[in-house]
């Protein structure tokens, strides 16, 4: 599938369950989510936030965490800012890659953000749910004689 245009600006999450070409721009934490697929940055795309598939090949703009189960491609028309996990990596001649690599955390980092992804996903369904009330405080009675709770003594 291709997602964009250049005149098309996403901010929020882009999730596919299918290969993706993404030729637009994309804003947010946890900016594409293809578990499993194969997702391609075009040379003429931004990405700023996460992606996470089983392989990603970058030819344009990218900022933050990368994180393939397989191989991450960096080509030398990307311009790459971050973190890299995953089990392969490629830098071709000519590429800009500003960030580190980590192939030694790719389980942890996978099941991190498989976490946070079930947490983010879980936050609006829970503040969908109706909360009960508070109950409010009755009325005080009080007989001749007591002074109401609070009240300041004369």
């Amino acid at each position: 599938m291709v997602l964009g245009g250049p005149t098309l600006h996403v901010r929020g999450e882009v999730a596919s369950t299918e290969d993706l070409v993404i030729e637009c721009t994309i804003e947010s934490a946890s900016a594409v989510w293809c578990e499993g697929c194969a997702v391609t940055v075009g040379e003429n795309a931004t990405i700023k936030g996460d992606i996470v598939a089983r392989d990603i090949t970058a030819l344009g703009a990218v900022s933050g965490t990368l994180l393939a189960t397989e191989v991450v491609e960096i080509r030398k028309s990307a311009n790459v800012s971050g973190r890299v996990v995953a089990q392969q990596f490629i830098l071709e001649d000519g590429a800009t890659f500003n960030g580190r690599v980590e192939p030694q955390h790719l389980q942890t980092a996978l099941t991190v953000a498989k976490h946070r992804r079930a947490e983010r996903d879980a936050a609006p369904a829970a503040a969908a749910e109706p909360r009960p009330a508070a109950p409010r405080p009755g009325p005080t009675i009080v007989t001749p004689g007591e002074r109401a709770p609070n009240y300041p003594q004369s």
